[in-house]
């Protein structure tokens, strides 16, 4: 059993809620974060363990910077914030939206893990969650893939920069999570049963297929530099 602290940024719903139940499930002691307070605490009551939520907006500096004085030092961090903008074809997505994209996703990634730093065991690990668009060669995700790689990027440069410290990411394909709500349930329906007939798994993903992703890099002292893609084979396909 661990008596580690971990603290995931977008803790309360989707990946993050997820890896709430899988790291307390092996003894972790867990913060959970996001902007919603009333979700967190939803979030929070779902869970069981030694979990606590503290409201933070990942896009602003000022609140993230008082979050991590909240938190007071821990041992891991896991950045599992997601981002719905800069899909469409590339002759026609505007760039105004990549920009929202990278604003959405890729900075606060980067920002909150800067933060986090003075409050995170040297000793600890950083794991980001991108998406698998980053490598796979899907038309009309551009966008989208640029932003996930753009995170994947900083992988290998902060694993070596921040040694001891490990860096890692998990890279999930077509997952079951909040993220697809825009759709009506028949069509959402309708596109899970076309990606799991793509899938050499035979289903789509779950956000406990990543959560377990997750604590392995989490857990694995000799881990760092890495991205792990949890799609289920779907790039293969795609690629094909």
């Amino acid at each position: 059993m661990s008596s580690q602290h971990a603290v995931i940024v977008g803790g309360s719903s989707g990946v993050g809620l997820a890896t709430a139940g899988t790291l307390l499930a092996r003894g972790f002691r867990v913060t959970i974060t996001g902007r919603d307070a009333q979700r967190l605490e939803k979030a929070k009551a779902s869970l069981r363990g030694d979990v606590h939520a503290l409201a933070i907006d990942a896009a602003d500096a000022a609140s993230v910077a008082e979050g991590f004085s909240v938190v007071g030092p821990f041992d891991h961090l896991v950045l599992a914030m997601s981002g719905g903008r800069g899909g469409g074809p590339f002759a026609s997505v505007q760039a105004a939206d990549i920009r929202a994209a990278f604003d959405e996703k890729m900075f606060p990634h980067f920002a909150t893990a800067q933060a986090a730093l003075p409050s995170l065991s040297k000793t600890g690990s950083i794991t980001f969650v991108s998406a698998v668009s980053a490598h796979a060669a899907l038309p009309g995700t551009a966008g989208l893939g640029a932003v996930n790689a753009a995170v994947d990027a900083l992988v290998p440069i902060l694993a070596n920069e921040l040694k001891p410290l490990r860096v890692n990411s998990v890279s999930p394909g077509v997952l079951d999570t909040p993220w697809w709500d825009f759709l009506a349930e028949e069509q959402k329906a309708a596109l899970f049963a076309e990606y799991a007939a793509k899938t050499p798994v035979g289903r789509i993903g779950r956000p406990e297929d990543v959560a377990e992703a997750i604590a392995f890099l989490i857990g694995n002292s000799f881990m760092t530099g890495h991205v792990l893609i949890c799609d289920g084979g779907v790039r293969l396909a795609i690629a094909s």
